[in-house]
């Protein structure tokens, strides 16, 4: 049965759903266990390697984090440099591989800037198309990773 059909069923049975509307409905937010899943850490590389500052190979874990930091209510302003954290890096170079060995980036041998690819561009750009709770993060980890980068060439440290 598709929703069309559901749809008429429910209608023609009369079915109704009871919502009392009290209470309070869940919000809907990224939360740190959402940090190292997979899918976000590839959508967050893309997001980083198609900006016109590629980031370098060495470097990407740390961006990820930092980004991601700037980004996730639940980080702003805290303690905690998730930068650093080996349990990130480590699923950040699984995204990565999974990026590369798809065709969405590629790494340049001689730089070892990561850069995305045409294909990894339409990607990333079909995905914050819709107004989501996705693509409004992926906008955000842009702006961060730009004043990441504005603020390291401020301090004299990006090429």
């Amino acid at each position: 049965m598709n929703s069309p059909e559901f749809f008429s069923e429910a209608r023609r049975l009369g079915l109704k759903l009871n919502l009392s509307g009290e209470g309070s409905s869940p919000a809907h937010t990224l939360d740190n266990e959402a940090l190292f899943q997979l899918p976000l850490l590839a959508m967050t590389i893309l997001a980083i390697s198609k900006a016109q500052s590629k980031p370098q190979l060495p470097e990407i874990g740390q961006l990820v984090g930092e980004c991601l930091e700037r980004t996730v209510a639940g980080f702003k302003g805290s303690s905690q440099d998730i930068g650093w954290s080996g349990n990130l890096r480590i699923r950040t170079i699984k995204a990565l591989t999974f990026l590369e060995s798809t065709g969405l980036v590629t790494i340049d041998e001689v730089t070892r800037r990561i850069a995305a690819t045409e294909l990894g561009k339409k990607v990333y750009n079909g995905a914050v198309e819709a107004e989501s709770l996705l693509s409004y993060s992926m906008k955000t980890v842009e702006l961060s990773y730009q004043y990441i980068r504005d603020e390291a060439k401020a301090r004299g440290e990006v090429n």
